[in-house]
């Protein structure tokens, strides 16, 4: 699973409760895009989940 290049969000991992109260693992995955922006002055392709997108961490490149 990719991660945010910019925060390092990943996976992280939990136990589900169901309403019997029966338990059992389960992961929640951040929501990652993959981008054009702009890192050290070159257009790439980057990995950002979209809380780094929405709050202007990363610049688009057009």
């Amino acid at each position: 699973m990719a991660k945010c290049e910019f925060c390092d969000k990943g996976v992280t991992f939990g136990i589900q409760v169901s309403h019997s109260h029966r338990r059992s693992n389960r992961t929640w995955k951040p929501n990652v895009k993959r981008v054009k922006a702009i890192v050290k002055g070159t257009p790439t392709h980057v990995y950002v989940c979209t809380r780094c997108l929405r709050s202007g961490k990363v610049t688009r490149a057009v």
